[in-house]
């Protein structure tokens, strides 16, 4: 998947078609839960989990240098406006990574995240995608609003799916990761359970695997983040980011207003790839027009990341302590 170019004219005829209609970008999840009983919930065809060989990121004549970005985001209870926010935030993405020459070639997926001990759709999971196919994508994500109540949901559950059921050309053909960034405010579960993936993605594995392990598996793949924005149900709290913070170390993103998750998302690539300095890039914010409130939240939130990089995003061949761990060829993993 992959081809094709996303265009801002096309967005704003598809919201001003919404606008017409008298409905808004997620009428999926709307006409669900305004017309069919709970008990009878499912994930769109297009973001369906479950038997899924691979999404993949794929170069073309088009995209010869693609690098895939991935945006998974907690639908449960007050994380229900993230992916509104990002929906009406999708111009400001595209004209900072490409206009501003952070990525030539992005490739999009889009997900939703919940609780797979209570919620009728756990997970969802599009494709990578270069064009406005990921607006349909991110709109035909079911805000499930659910979630157990206790400060964890399936997280963890994401993670497997990232690790094992895609497939990336900037990682197999130039060994080069791709990104991966969770917008939560809850913490994983402490292992990938056997039961779950079997019902919700359709795998079989022999046990149960623990969180460490699946994050450093997904680790060899995707450059891994974790936000953490204003708005949510448990900002600031120190137990949630301090499991995060064991997992992801300086990859764990505090953002004081919700507003700037786009921006975001597109400076942290940007400062990763070297493309930028964080100064460099609180100017491309101002330059296409983000308010002083949102370049001042930006700053805040990455200037501890920044300062703590010292380099390029690591390749897959200078993770450290990860290869040692890798699995040989023909091993069987959990």
């Amino acid at each position: 998947m992959g081809s094709g170019n996303w265009s801002t004219n096309v967005y704003d005829a598809a919201q001003s078609l919404n606008a017409r209609m008298g409905r808004s970008a997620f009428d999926y999840s709307d006409t669900t839960r305004g017309s069919i009983p709970r008990d009878k919930w499912a994930a769109h065809a297009d973001l369906d989990p479950r038997g899924v060989g691979v999404r993949e990121s794929r170069d073309s004549d088009e995209h010869p240098t693609s690098l895939a970005i991935s945006v998974l985001f907690d639908v449960t209870g007050s994380m229900g406006s993230v992916p509104v926010t990002l929906q009406t935030k999708l111009p400001e993405l595209f004209g900072l990574l490409l206009r501003k020459g952070y990525v030539d070639h992005p490739q999009i997926l889009f997900g939703g995240i919940g609780d797979a001990t209570c919620d009728r759709v756990p997970l969802q999971v599009g494709q990578f995608e270069s064009d406005n196919r990921m607006d349909d994508q991110l709109g035909n994500i079911l805000l499930e609003g659910g979630g157990g109540g206790q400060k964890t949901e399936s997280y963890e559950l994401a993670l497997y799916f990232m690790a094992r059921h895609t497939e990336l050309d900037c990682l197999d053909k130039r060994g080069k990761r791709g990104y991966l960034f969770i917008i939560g405010d809850e913490m994983p579960y402490n292992r990938v359970k056997r039961r779950e993936v079997d019902a919700v993605i359709g795998d079989t594995i022999g046990e149960d695997i623990p969180i460490e392990a699946i994050v450093a598996e997904l680790q060899r793949k995707f450059e891994v983040y974790y936000i953490l924005p204003a708005g949510t149900s448990y900002v600031g709290d120190t137990e949630v980011l301090g499991i995060w913070r064991k997992l992801l170390r300086q990859n764990v993103i505090e953002l004081d207003d919700l507003d700037a998750v786009c921006e975001t998302i597109a400076l942290t690539i940007g400062l990763a790839e070297d493309a930028i300095d964080l100064d460099e890039g609180l100017g491309h914010l101002r330059d296409v027009g983000a308010a002083d409130n949102q370049v001042g939240s930006v700053s805040r939130a990455l200037a501890s990341y920044a300062e703590g990089r010292g380099g390029p995003v690591a390749t897959t061949g200078s993770l450290p302590g990860l290869d040692g761990d890798a699995p040989a060829a023909g091993t069987t993993r959990l």
